[in-house]
């Protein structure tokens, strides 16, 4: 296996506002979490590389035509991205059950929604960014949205084309020059998106594609040229970024860790709880920020709960991503499968009793595989209810009443999603508005690009998504004057 089975041009070089060029030699090897083998290679950037695009895109943007075109233009080309995004869905995601795991079955159904990132902010920016207001003391105010700048998007590896996405659509449609950094474990996506760019006809200097190490996307943070970081990773690394973008003032927006509770109230049909906790458990192998990682239940129903979920997550077919009746695949890397690991250690030496799972498949002697694993008896001190794990790994922690079960759930560092079962609509929404989190849903999780999305607390700053993830990537302007312009009169 090669890169080329995703049909890349060129896999070993790098797209640098909007030309492919050589890197400096060195590679990233892409490994199977399925298989364990070299599927192939790309090019690695170096920081010589990082300042080319750098300098491509401050030049592109402070003297280019992309930030000064109307939205209605922007959105023309973003429209021709969406199409050449649409012809290669099955390359998209055959990318990504290549390096994470995902099952190809759920891969190759989500590839087709991709391409409406760009539709809908082209829709977006042909609304335009500017507003007509009337002055307090007369006359006329116009509020303008003009392009934060450049902009660095850096994505992880577990859903690395749906969280690039969420940053480059939207800044691309704000006026925006990008450069793009996936992670060294997921760069195929990235460099796909590259290719759909280069046939839409984005002006030069305007969007760059670089894989590369983490000590050197530090230094591509560190560019005084950088006027805004989009980051989509672990909490350790967000606070290592705000850091940075903090000292000179730079914008930015982090969607960081999380350790959601879904919370299970008594009048909750097991029916309903089974099919809407499963996915945001075994989905990507566990490997979400906004995973239902602690399952909080009515002590009354602590039984029958505990029953239901150990029957299911027995029941979980594990194993190649391509093989039709796979329904998890892999940890994406052997480092994190030892966390996984380490991790459900933790919980039984904790004294939480282990349900089901935390072993290796008996059916899979290679890849970085582990059983979906199910703890009851948990504390929520305990390592395994405060700690992000990243892998398919749940604790039941029961609770007395729906008091105790709020603040249970929001006994946390984190607040990025969570949600309620319940049949009750208005108890559901006074529980999602208890609960510190940027993400709740009753009976289920949903996450939209079409609306906002992010986390309180050490679950990030900023959304993206929605119209909001669009205003992040703006500056506003207010410009008062006797009249408004011609173009905005009547």
């Amino acid at each position: 296996m090669t890169a080329s089975l995703v049909n890349l041009a060129s896999p070993e070089k790098l797209f640098i506002g909007g030309s492919w060029a050589p890197s400096s030699g060195a590679q990233i090897d892409i490994i199977s979490p399925a298989t364990e083998e070299r599927l192939g290679a790309v090019g690695k950037a170096s920081e010589a590389d990082m300042d080319r695009a750098v300098a491509a895109a401050r030049h592109a943007f402070d003297h280019g035509p992309w930030p000064r075109m109307t939205g209605p233009e922007r959105a023309v080309v973003l429209r021709r991205i969406a199409d050449a995004m649409t012809a290669r869905a099955d390359d998209f995601a055959r990318a990504w059950s290549l390096q994470v795991g995902i099952p190809y079955a759920h891969s190759g159904q989500m590839a087709g929604y991709f391409s409406g990132y760009f539709t809908y902010y082209a829709a977006l920016a042909e609304q335009g960014f500017e507003e007509v207001r009337q002055a307090a003391q007369g006359g006329a105010c116009m509020v303008v949205r003009e392009p934060v700048g450049v902009t660095v998007a850096i994505a992880p590896w577990n859903a690395p084309l749906a969280t690039m996405l969420l940053k480059v659509a939207p800044a691309l449609a704000a006026g925006c020059t990008v450069i793009a950094k996936p992670s060294p474990e997921t760069p195929l996506e990235a460099l796909l998106l590259a290719e759909c760019v280069a046939a839409a006809g984005v002006p030069e200097g305007v969007f760059s594609v670089l894989p590369a190490d983490r000590d050197v996307s530090d230094y591509l943070v560190r560019r005084p040229e950088v006027d805004k970081v989009s980051f989509t990773g672990s909490t350790a690394a967000g606070l290592h970024i705000a850091a940075l973008c903090g000292g000179r003032m730079a914008r930015m927006t982090a969607e960081l860790g999380g350790k959601s509770a879904a919370i299970i109230l008594d009048d909750a049909p097991i029916e309903k709880i089974i099919p809407g906790i499963m996915p945001n458990i075994i989905g990507l192998a566990g490997q979400q920020c906004a995973a239902f990682s602690r399952i909080l239940v009515p002590a009354a129903r602590r039984g029958e709960i505990t029953e239901a979920l150990a029957a299911a997550f027995a029941a979980v077919q594990v194993g190649d991503p391509f093989d039709v009746a796979t329904q998890m695949g892999p940890i994406v890397t052997s480092r994190q499968l030892n966390t996984v690991r380490t991790y459900i250690d933790r919980g039984k030496a904790e004294g939480a009793t282990l349900v089901t799972g935390g072993g290796r498949p008996g059916h899979l002697p290679r890849g970085w595989y582990v059983e979906p694993t199910l703890f009851a008896d948990v504390e929520n001190g305990m390592a395994i209810a405060q700690e992000e794990i990243f892998g398919p790994v749940a604790a039941i922690i029961a609770y007395d009443d729906e008091e105790q079960a709020i603040a249970i759930a929001n006994d946390s560092k984190y607040g990025l999603s969570g949600g309620v079962f319940t049949e009750d609509s208005d108890r559901a929404y006074a529980v999602g508005r208890r609960i510190r989190t940027g993400n709740f849903t009753q009976n289920g999780r949903i996450i939209d690009f079409t609306m906002p999305y992010g986390g309180f607390k050490q679950s990030g700053i900023g959304r993206e998504g929605g119209i909001e993830g669009l205003h992040a990537f703006t500056e506003v302007k207010t410009i008062f004057m006797p009249a408004p312009p011609s173009h905005l009169a009547g």
